[in-house]
């Protein structure tokens, strides 16, 4: 059996990226989501989501802002307390726990700060980024070098590849930064967060994932995929 997560990085980044990821959701395959608490439209996202109960919430920790670093990220202690503070406040904000962990530009993989978030993950229960028995798929992305663009990457083709090519038995996530360029945002992956949208609510991806047998599912829906690979 296979399962696919596909989850969108950067919700609450701008306003822009929120009505893409909705769209997304609403118009294409997209099950999942990751908020930012600390981003201009945090407030606008967390309300979107309380319009859409079929979408999986997690959280994206966010150290940096583009290439600024939000604070000293070199010191394993204040990226503790950060952490901690950015999940409080997930938690205050939406109400609950969520569904996921990753983090935006994956600062969770430096091994100063990866015992921190498994920890903090383990201790709530909550899939983590990167861990089993969820397989990352990342390659869906339309920048491979900074600033610049690489539209092919995230078109059709692009994705209808990977997902006949690497979407496997288990389960999968398959990551994307769908959106809507904001003119009062400076974000260095911009534009391509349209070809994404456009990518994403295609009829023919919804036609393909069925044709290769693969059953979308949000990360609350976890357990219950967990427990039939279990029974298979």
């Amino acid at each position: 059996m296979k399962y696919l997560i596909i989850n969108a990085d950067d919700f609450g980044y701008t306003r822009g990226v929120n009505r893409g990821i909705r769209e997304a959701h609403e118009r294409g395959p997209l099950t999942s989501t990751s908020l930012m608490v600390n981003a201009p439209a945090t407030a606008e996202a967390v309300a979107i989501a309380r319009d859409l109960p079929r979408l999986s919430l997690g959280i994206h920790v966010n150290f940096t802002n583009e290439a600024q670093r939000l604070f000293d990220i070199d010191d394993p202690v204040a990226c503790g307390v950060e952490l901690r503070r950015q999940f409080d406040q997930f938690v205050a904000m939406v109400g609950r726990l969520p569904s996921h962990m990753d983090s935006h530009q994956h600062v969770h993989r430096d091994p100063r700060r990866l015992s921190g978030f498994r920890a903090l993950a383990e201790e709530h229960h909550i899939p983590f980024r990167d861990d089993a028995p969820v397989v990352y798929l990342g390659s869906f992305y339309g920048q491979w070098e900074y600033g610049v663009s690489s539209p092919d990457k995230v078109g059709f083709e692009a994705i209808a590849a990977l997902i006949r090519e690497k979407v496997r038995d288990g389960i999968t996530e398959l990551a994307c930064h769908p959106g809507y360029v904001d003119p009062e945002a400076d974000l260095v992956y911009h534009s391509e967060r349209e070809i994404e949208v456009s990518t994403l609510c295609d009829p023919r991806l919804r036609q393909l994932i069925e044709e290769e047998g693969i059953q979308l599912i949000g990360y609350r829906d976890l357990p219950r995929a967990v427990a039939a690979l279990a029974d298979a």
